[in-house]
């Protein structure tokens, strides 16, 4: 295979083994040991690790550094660190190396991988590094190379399963999905004090961050994806799986045997053994599995991805042809169509981009656009607009990329707001104008642009970092589990604000007979930390608990929502009793109060309770409790109770009936009146004690007194629109009651029945009246509101008789004959004329008197009863209207035909 090589001289040396054998440490060693050097690297990552690493050992000015995203070159650099994608390989230097070359088997990238094998080579030394499953394959491409095999530094074994509570510190927990990853590392905070989180979709910046962190010691895990398999050197003792499946940009699969090795073999650091095992909902890895990874023994690699690179740019379908040549030797595959593939693929089928790629450099242009990584991992489609945009721009007659789309772009992405995944793709969108900065002469003023769009990555990853720091690390609980290895027991105090400490960190706080832990403090906390603050809060809330029982009404405080205070915490409020009048307690306390002080507190709740709403319900309480009361006013006076201290006239008219004066007296005596609609007790209208009674309405009905109160009418009104969300019985309850659209509160309704009377009595001909204006201003309504109030307590209405109008000549007066159905059929379909309404009192249904108990009243009284039928005559003679006039019959306001006829019998 000679004829790939750029050196034919040149001696290849290929060092493969399984990870911690030393491999990129011996590489490097060798380059420095001659004048110029290149070494690729799978990683970004990782390069601008040893690139750091190198630069302590010959200075900034030797040392350069060549990624897609980042470039650091010197005038005259002896040494490259460099991606395997971003290698100058036609630079001439003496050593190169390319490591992890097993990635050359990889669907997406393995053809660059191979491509470097077959062709980079050094002038003195090449040096191939990879696992040892590529030595067939070595040996056939390149049958000269000298391959050596190098043996694991330590011992790796498997430790079976683990709970993730139990695993050892310094292990690294590894998952295969972003959601995942999360949610182990927010369950490692809460029981361990925190995680790392290390992921291939985080930038460079964010990542060494990350292992920064764990490698300090702040934390003592570490959530990772595979990213933690290739070249990041951590102090991990036991890697964890909790997922061996993953998606690997084409399909969900099962994790290789070989690729389990490579993330198993990050545990053990140089002649430190490691372990590893399985967590979570994993099952146990099969023993044949386990053997393999232990031993390191795999299937070898057959094949390796291969795509031609000599590629025929003289039209876009020649160089699609020359992408789809078929491998030149036994052992290459062809790689499957890739992600520049199918972007060149979408970019030609348009017409604009597909007309401007006419000659060779335009389509070597295209070509290279379509390489932009995707670093947003969108759909197809959305990626290759984006390279298409780029296309036209540099294909233009400007020739490169206007400085304001730029910086548009970048713009978009300066901003540190927003949640993890909103932060992390924020930095794969900069990530990409990254890339673009970087390339020569597509953009003017380079220098510039790159420091711009590589100062807005920085300040993504910084707060990306911060972010995962506050959402996966609790750096208190991260201190305290520190301060407690090798120690039985922890010390906790309360201080006087109630805030609970524990070996000096605070855990949480005491509020009322409730301990809330902090949030930051883990929720899990260890065997000696959740004794220290059982025993600590147990011992406050029971002297508390002793405290509260002894204490006077004054240190207790009942709020309108029906919670109570002590101590300016809330310790318990109301919910529904065995009537409205007694309400029951439910306690906000921790469940560790128990037994004798938690009786003791109910008892004394209670009992504050009762003597609150007998102070502020003093009237009611009164009603309730006399003994003097018996018969009718007695049954009275528990409906009134019952019913929250007012009720309907009209639904106790029989008992009104039979009660003599001497009992309305004794009710009166006690605060009750006898309205014209309502019995009620005007003390408990205002404000305190009506509202009260809404408050233990809601409660009774199983309501949230809180929400009820907020949208109730404000106290000291009197009339007010009524609330959808709020029942009737509710704002009876407040001492309203409910017409149509308003809520008018029991005495305005009573000094609206005084205006009635006057009005009734000022109409010398009939017990009818219209509504007035002092009528609408008491009740705070319009006219039409008005209208269904008065409907509301009981009053009817007809149309007010129009005054008589001069008659029509009689040449031009209509025959009645003419005024037919027809008339009335085109009435109704014009406006009916506004009509004036009288009210009149409604005869109120009265009880049907017992035959029997009419005769002998009237026998007794010594009259036949067939007497009453000229009284009654006599009786008609006292109304305003004729008695012997025919009575007409009522008319209904709402039509029209009796409406007209109205007319026509006035105009008569």
């Amino acid at each position: 295979m000679s004829s790939y090589s750029s050196h034919a001289s040149s001696p290849v040396t290929a060092v493969l083994g399984p990870t911690n054998t030393g491999k990129t440490h011996l590489a490097i060693e060798r380059m420095l040991g001659y004048e110029t050097g290149m070494i690729g690297f799978p990683l970004r990552l990782l390069a601008r690790e040893v690139y750091d690493r190198i630069v302590k050992l010959k200075g900034a000015g030797q040392v350069a550094l060549i990624t897609g995203e980042e470039k650091i070159l010197p005038p005259d650099p002896a040494y490259y660190i460099c991606t395997v994608e971003a290698m100058p390989i036609s630079k001439s230097v003496d050593f190169m190396a390319i490591d992890e070359i097993q990635l050359a088997a990889d669907a997406e990238r393995g053809h660059i991988f191979t491509d470097r094998l077959l062709h980079a080579r050094g002038n003195q030394e090449t040096m191939l590094l990879g696992a040892a499953t590529m030595v067939p394959m070595v040996k056939q491409l390149l049958p000269k190379a000298h391959i050596i095999s190098r043996p694991r530094l330590s011992t790796l074994s498997y430790a079976g399963s683990k709970k993730l509570s139990r695993l050892p510190r310094r292990t690294a927990i590894t998952s295969f999905s972003v959601d995942s990853v999360y949610a182990i590392a927010e369950v490692v905070r809460q029981q361990k004090g925190g995680a790392a989180v290390v992921m291939g979709a985080l930038s460079p910046r964010t990542r060494n961050a990350q292992v920064d962190m764990y490698q300090s010691g702040e934390v003592d895990f570490m959530v990772a994806t595979d990213a933690i398999g290739m070249g990041l050197n951590m102090d991990v003792d036991h890697v964890a799986f909790a997922q061996t499946r993953k998606f690997d940009g084409r399909n969900h699969r099962e994790l290789g045997a070989a690729e389990l090795a490579q993330v198993a073999g990050r545990a053990g650091r140089h002649i430190t053994d490691g372990t590893f095992g399985v967590t979570g909902e994993m099952l146990p890895l099969d023993e044949t599995l386990v053997e393999q990874i232990e031993n390191n023994t795999f299937e070898p690699i057959r094949r390796l991805m291969w795509r031609n690179p000599n590629l025929d740019f003289s039209s876009v379908e020649a160089l699609k042809i020359s992408l789809e040549a078929p491998p030149p030797t036994r052992g290459l595959m062809r790689v499957p169509i890739t992600i520049d593939m199918q972007a060149l693929n979408m970019m030609t089928a348009d017409p604009s981009i597909l007309d401007r790629a006419g000659d060779e450099n335009i389509i070597r242009l295209l070509w290279e656009v379509a390489q932009i990584p995707d670093f947003r991992k969108t759909i197809i489609g959305e990626h290759a607009s984006i390279l298409g945009d780029i296309f036209l721009f540099l294909s233009g007659d400007q020739a490169i990329l206007p400085a304001k789309w730029i910086e548009e772009r970048i713009a978009r992405c300066d901003r540190t707001d927003g949640d993890l995944d909103t932060l992390g793709s924020r930095l794969a969108h900069i990530r990409t104008w990254t890339y673009v900065t970087q390339k020569t002469g597509w953009v003017e003023n380079q220098r510039q642009w790159q420091a711009q769009a590589r100062q807005v990555e920085d300040k993504l990853s910084d707060a990306l970092h911060q972010g995962l720091m506050k959402q996966f690390v609790d750096t208190r609980s991260s201190i305290l589990l520190k301060r407690l290895q090798g120690r039985a027991e922890a010390e906790a105090e309360i201080d006087a604000a109630g805030d609970v400490h524990v070996e000096g960190e605070y855990a949480g706080r005491i509020e009322g007979l409730h301990f809330t832990k902090d949030n930051r403090m883990t929720n899990s906390p260890p065997r000696t930390v959740r004794a220290a603050i059982e025993k600590v809060v147990g011992h406050e809330l029971r002297n508390r608990a002793s405290e509260l029982a002894a204490c006077g009404d004054d240190d207790l405080k009942l709020n309108e929502q029906g919670e109570i205070f002590w101590h300016q915490s809330c310790i318990a409020h109301l919910v529904a009793g065995r009537d409205l009048l007694s309400p029951a307690i439910k306690l906000l306390a921790d469940e560790s109060l128990v037994g004798t002080p938690r009786n003791q507190i109910e008892a004394r709740l209670t009992a504050f309770v009762r003597h609150h709403l007998e102070t502020l319900l003093a009237p009611l309480i009164t009603l309730k409790n006399d003994d003097s009361l018996n018969g009718l006013a007695r049954g009275l006076a528990f409906q009134i109770v019952e019913h929250g201290g007012h009720i309907p006239r009209a639904n106790i008219a029989d008992t009104l009936a039979d009660m003599d004066q001497p009992a309305r007296a004794g009710l009166r005596k006690l605060g009750l009146r006898f309205g014209t609609y309502d019995i009620f007790m005007p003390a408990l209208l205002k404000p305190n004690p009506a509202r009260a009674l809404a408050m233990l309405w809601s409660y009774a009905n199983n309501r949230k007194a809180a929400e009820d109160l907020a949208l109730s009418p404000a106290p000291g009104l009197t009339s007010c629109a009524r609330h959808k969300d709020l029942p009737d019985g509710f704002y009876r309850s407040l001492g309203f009651r409910v017409y149509g659209k308003r809520a008018i509160r029991l005495d305005m309704l009573e000094r609206l029945a005084d205006l009635i009377r006057k009005a009734i009595e000022a109409n010398d001909k009939s017990n009818e009246f219209e509504i007035t204006a002092d009528m609408v201003s008491l009740m705070g309504c319009s006219h039409e509101e008005m209208a269904d109030i008065l409907k509301g307590l009981g009053y009817g209405a007809k149309p007010k008789p129009q005054e008589a109008t001069s008659p029509p000549s009689s040449e031009n007066a209509p025959d009645d004959s003419e005024v037919n159905i027809s008339e009335a059929e085109q009435y109704e379909e014009t406006q009916p004329p506004l009509v004036t309404l009288l009210w009149y009192p409604k005869k109120r249904a009265t009880r049907r008197p017992n035959p029997k108990q009419k005769a002998s009243h009237q026998k007794a009284a010594g009259k036949k009863p067939s007497g009453n039928k000229n009284k009654q005559h006599a009786d008609k003679g006292r109304f305003k209207s004729s008695a012997h006039k025919k009575p007409e019959k009522k008319m209904d306001p709402n039509s029209p035909f009796a409406v007209l006829q109205s007319l026509k019998d006035n105009n008569k």
